[in-house]
This record gives C-alpha cells, sequence and structure tokens, in this order.
C-alpha cells in the first residue's frame, strides 16, 4: 500500500535517492541536500499555513511505501509563480512577412521572451522510482495534486500550467539549448538548468530579449520545439486527459512544451466529491480504483475502492482507512482514478469544500 503525504525532514535522504537516479532534465529534484532542505523546510510552512490568497507557497509530497517506509516518488505544487522570482518562457507567435512584387508570403515562428511576475499556479516535481511504476501509481503521484488543490481551492491561482521535460539526451544535451542559449550562458545545459533552482537573475541578465527567428536556428532545434522527452510522454498523456492543453509557451532552456488549464476546468477537479466516511467494511473489494484523499492539511491520499452509502456517505476498506488515518465520522474526498471514458463515472452529487 502507498500513500501520498506532505514531505518531512526525515524524508531527506528518500528524496536524495531519488534524485540519484533521475536523468538530465529533472531541476526540481537537485542532487543537492541543501538545496532539497530548503524546498522542504519551504514546503512545511506552506501545509502549516494554508491560508490568504496565493502567494508562491510550495508545497511537496511524497509517496511512501507503508510496507517499508521507503520514499518511492515525489510530486509537488507552487500556488503562484512570480514575485521576486520571475517565470520565464518562450511564447511561439507567428509573423506574416509578405512582398506583393515577389508574390512571396511567408509565415514565420518566432519566439518571444516572457517575464512573468504575477503568474499562475504550477504542478512540477513528479518523480516516480523505476521500481514501482505500475498499478496506477505514477497517476496517483499527479492526480493527488488536484484532489489537494479542489479542497483548498482558494490558495490556489485560478490557472496551472506545468512545464514539461523537453528533449534531452542521455548525456545532458539539449539540442535546442545547443543552439541558442548555450551562445549567451556559455555553460552546458546541465549547469544551466541547476542554477535556474537556486536563483534565477542571471537569466534576465543575460537572455536576449529579442525575439528570435525559429527558421534561423538549425533543423535539429527546431524539431524539438514543445517536444516532450520520451518518458515524460505518460504524464503529458495524463495530464491531456485532465483538460491541459499546450499554451504557446516552451520551456527556455530545453523548449519542453508547457500545458496550462484553468483550476474549475481539470477533470479530477471537477469530478471530486467530499463525503463522510459511514463504515469501515473489510469485504470492499469490486469498487472501481478511485483516488482519496483527507481534508486536512497534513493532506493524505491513496488509491482504494469507495462504496456509496448514499446522502454524501461512503464506506472505505479497512486497508484504505489506515493508511489515511481517518475513521467513521471523518470526512474524504474522492475521484474516480480515470476519466469516464476509461472508467466508470462517479454517480454521486459532486460535493464542496
Amino acid at each position: 500500500m502507498h500513500v501520498i503525504r506532505p514531505v518531512r525532514r526525515d524524508d531527506l535522504p528518500g528524496l536524495l535517492a531519488l534524485a540519484k537516479v533521475t536523468s538530465f532534465g529533472l531541476t526540481t529534484l537537485p542532487d543537492d541536500p541543501e538545496l532539497l532542505e530548503q524546498r522542504i523546510d519551504a514546503s512545511t510552512v506552506g501545509f502549516e499555513q494554508l491560508r490568504g490568497k496565493p502567494a508562491g507557497e510550495p508545497y511537496l509530497f511524497v509517496l511512501e511505501d507503508l510496507s517499508t517506509g521507503a520514499v518511492t516518488g515525489t510530486t509537488g505544487v507552487v500556488s503562484k509563480v512570480g514575485g521576486f522570482e520571475p517565470f520565464y518562457a518562450y511564447r511561439i507567435e507567428t509573423s506574416v512577412h509578405e512582398s506583393q512584387q515577389l508574390g512571396v508570403r511567408r509565415e514565420v515562428r518566432t519566439l518571444h521572451l516572457v517575464e512573468e511576475h504575477d503568474g499562475p499556479c504550477e504542478i512540477g516535481s513528479l518523480f516516480l522510482s523505476p521500481e514501482v511504476r505500475t498499478k496506477g501509481l505514477g497517476r496517483l503521484l499527479s492526480l493527488s495534486r488536484f484532489v489537494f488543490m479542489a479542497e483548498f481551492r482558494p490558495f490556489f491561482d485560478p490557472v496551472v500550467i506545468a512545464e514539461l521535460r523537453g528533449v534531452i539526451d542521455d548525456r545532458g544535451h539539449s539540442p535546442f539549448w545547443d543552439a541558442l542559449g548555450s551562445h549567451f550562458f556559455q555553460i552546458e545545459f546541465p549547469k544551466a538548468a541547476y542554477l535556474s533552482i537556486k536563483n534565477k537573475r542571471f537569466i534576465a541578465d543575460l537572455m536576449p530579449g529579442h525575439p528570435i527567428y525559429i527558421p534561423l536556428l538549425p533543423e535539429s532545434a527546431q524539431r524539438v520545439i514543445g517536444q516532450v522527452h520520451e518518458q515524460t510522454k505518460p504524464a503529458l498523456h495524463i495530464l491531456e486527459s485532465e483538460g491541459f492543453a499546450f499554451s504557446g509557451m516552451v520551456d527556455i532552456f530545453e523548449a519542453g512544451p508547457i500545458v496550462q488549464c484553468r483550476l474549475d476546468d481539470i477533470r479530477t477537479v471537477r469530478a471530486s466529491m467530499r463525503a463522510e466516511v459511514a463504515a469501515v467494511d473489510d469485504g470492499i473489494t469490486d469498487e472501481p480504483a478511485s483516488i482519496i484523499g483527507t481534508t486536512l492539511r497534513q493532506f493524505r491520499a491513496c488509491l482504494g475502492s469507495v462504496r456509496d452509502q448514499g446522502n454524501g456517505r461512503v464506506a472505505l476498506s479497512r486497508l484504505t482507512a489506515l493508511a489515511l488515518q481517518v475513521k467513521v465520522g471523518d470526512m474524504v474526498r474522492h475521484v474516480p482514478l480515470r476519466p469516464a471514458a476509461e472508467g466508470r463515472p462517479a454517480s454521486q452529487t459532486r460535493g464542496t469544500s
């Protein structure tokens, strides 16, 4: 049994172990104890507060194997990007160049640097240990964030984005970075990505502010603009099934796509329902898989079965109740693991927090 819960200080060794097996491009999980400690501390403060308008609070979760206590995955949310640490991206635009004299009309794509100080909510930091990439745990990691956001809706920006890892080879080379960023920063891609999580000031100092004409880039760079890393395709599929779509922007380092969706339009947020635990029943085994989360600040979520008892009440299996640390009379929020097209739609009336 696996459970999603807020990260703790004693999870640092587990996070470092995960960091050592990630490939290039996952900048939010650095193999750096000091940076990871800072992320854990900032997340702890975020969970303790959970109040007021979103102001950039980070919420970092881990996936724990309850049978061993091992940290086998991580996922996170930032309530709002920007502020003192701007959000940078390239927006793809198309301009028309036409000569009536020559009878030539060309549509040329360009990259425009975006510097956002009052940006949207951002999800990220998703990584699942290769040993447990089965039984819906990747989907649990991804969607549990939305269950949490649905429960604490006022504390997140109304628009949600995700920067997806772009095309990078196993040696850390990015065709897009080699063609563009390397000429201005004069450092290798992995170092630039690492520095960006410590302080983004160097981006404003060195990144050109004028438009970049895509046709002037090498073919190898043009081909990867807006493309995802092979290992990131499952994550993209999950987000697309939730309602996310390409935003027209790409990452400034390796040109991975940035997808977005309004928070209220995300399938998991719309379909999730609040219910009271009416019973804990050892016989619950035949219901469709759901993501079930608690309604407390120290949020917990897991995969399990929910049996509708009517009147906004549900029954859970004993194993699920133990994993979530809930009892009869407590409230939970649940949602089918997969969209209606992939599984049975929910039958209850949606609840509110």
